[in-house]
């Protein structure tokens, strides 16, 4: 018997019309209406369809939501003014700059110029260190759906042992201390394992939860997952393939028919965790806007 599928898709088309809904009553009954600043460097071709689906979804359950589109040959003092202007404006209150950057501007510090209460990507420091710490503050956008779609799905996390499979600053490191604080939808032990761990496929085994982060297609195969894990697959990979139309294919960090067949639940790829994180984004701005409201 297969797996279970986590439908992506479907639970976070649940939380946009629950985030269209709070939307709603803010406008109604505090006049605020949440707003969402999108800046975008440059023309890269991912980007700008990313870029075009935040400020469409936002768009779609009532926020406000403006884009700023810079030349590609703008100066970090430039970015930093706009960053600072965003700060300042009672409009906007989610800041999101896409990344990547052009190499004339420090990533990290456009990040830190953003004002921590606007941070709806949840990336500066600030909120980083919240996370830490188990403070309230805004959760990375792709680790919140991710807890998002467990809780949803019914997949129970408190004691149970996830294995974070990556250990990057967007994903590995902020689900790992996420699912492992003392709170709702968390209490885990937790597991951080990468490319250079000892001995993987015997820790991976151990998961009740396995969250593949790694980058790398198709990179978990079934011998590495316990009978019926849960496995969260974040990848998003680009391989060849001459049968399909446009001479590739999308797969995950997860051989999804391989480990299909044993896991208890698995996301796919595309329509798992993707969906997830613009919607997460905007329920971050939704956050930011009601926090504005009760000041």
């Amino acid at each position: 018997m297969g797996a279970r599928i986590i439908d992506g898709t479907e639970i976070a088309g649940r939380i946009r019309a629950e985030i269209a809904a709070d939307t709603e009553k803010l406008k109604r009954e505090r006049n605020v209406t949440p707003g969402l600043a999108v800046v975008l460097v440059g023309d890269d071709p991912a980007s700008r369809s990313y870029v075009r689906g935040k400020n469409k979804a936002a768009h779609e359950i009532g926020m406000y939501s403006e884009q700023h589109t810079l030349a590609a040959g703008i100066t970090e003092a430039e970015l930093l003014a706009l960053v600072e202007k965003l700060n300042s404006d009672p409009r906007i209150h989610g800041i999101l700059v896409q990344l990547p950057l052009p190499s004339q501007i420090d990533e990290q510090k456009v990040i830190t110029a953003i004002h921590p209460d606007k941070d709806v990507d949840g990336f500066h420091p600030i909120s980083l260190g919240r996370i830490m710490t188990g403070q309230k503050g805004f959760r990375p956008c792709t680790p919140l759906g991710i807890q998002k779609l467990l809780s949803y799905s019914g997949v129970r996390i408190a004691g149970s042992h996830v294995v974070v499979v990556g250990r990057s600053n967007i994903v590995g490191k902020p689900i790992a201390n996420m699912l492992m604080q003392k709170e709702q939808d968390a209490d885990a032990t937790v597991t951080i394992c990468h490319s250079r761990t000892r001995d993987l496929p015997d820790i991976t085994r151990q998961a009740d939860i396995l969250i593949a982060a790694i980058g790398r297609p198709e990179f978990v195969t079934a011998d590495m997952v316990r009978e019926g894990a849960t496995v969260i697959d974040v990848g998003i990979n680009r391989i060849a393939d001459p049968s399909h139309p446009k001479g590739q294919r999308m797969v995950g960090d997860v051989k999804f028919d391989e480990v299909c067949r044993k896991a208890g639940a698995i996301t796919p790829v595309p329509g798992g965790v993707g969906p997830m994180t613009i919607t997460m984004l905007l329920y971050n701005t939704l956050l930011s806007a009601r926090a504005t409201a009760s000041k």
